[in-house]
């Protein structure tokens, strides 16, 4: 069985189809954490997650995949949809900690240059004065 998705807030709700998802709060960010498997029989469960409403000083939406053993095109197409809809709504979405086998599947359809990848949750949060690459502006700096 793989690890449980944590999270500090104890918001963790179970998933069919073995998909958990957890959502949490760091600073201007929305950490969704996403574990088990992304796939035709359980991506629905994650869209609305992704779709939320943002919340007051929310600026982007961190989904972080370090649990997420399989991802199938359905599941790559939430993650797309998602970020269009995010910017729609002024938001940024990014990813953190792809597994090689899903980090795979997004090289291989090109995802990967349309979707800000960073190479760990830590990472992530970070950067959080740093633009996604095609977002054409650069917030005030510290």
């Amino acid at each position: 069985m793989p690890p449980r998705a944590e999270d500090p807030t104890g918001a963790e709700e179970e998933q069919g189809g073995g998909l958990r998802i957890a959502v949490a709060r760091a600073g201007p960010a929305r950490v969704v954490t996403v574990a088990g498997e992304l796939d035709h029989d359980s991506a629905d469960s994650l869209r609305p997650v992704l779709a939320g409403p943002a919340e007051d000083g929310v600026e982007r939406i961190v989904v972080d995949l370090a649990g997420l053993r399989f991802c199938d095109s359905t599941g790559l197409n939430i993650l797309l949809h998602a970020r269009i809809e995010a910017e729609a709504t002024g938001l940024r979405l990014e990813l953190a900690s792809l597994r090689p086998i899903v980090a795979r599947l997004f090289a291989i359809t090109g995802a990967d240059t349309v979707l800000r990848i960073h190479p760990d949750l830590r990472a992530a949060l970070a950067s959080a004065d740093g633009p996604s690459d095609d977002a054409g502006e650069t917030p005030g700096s510290a």
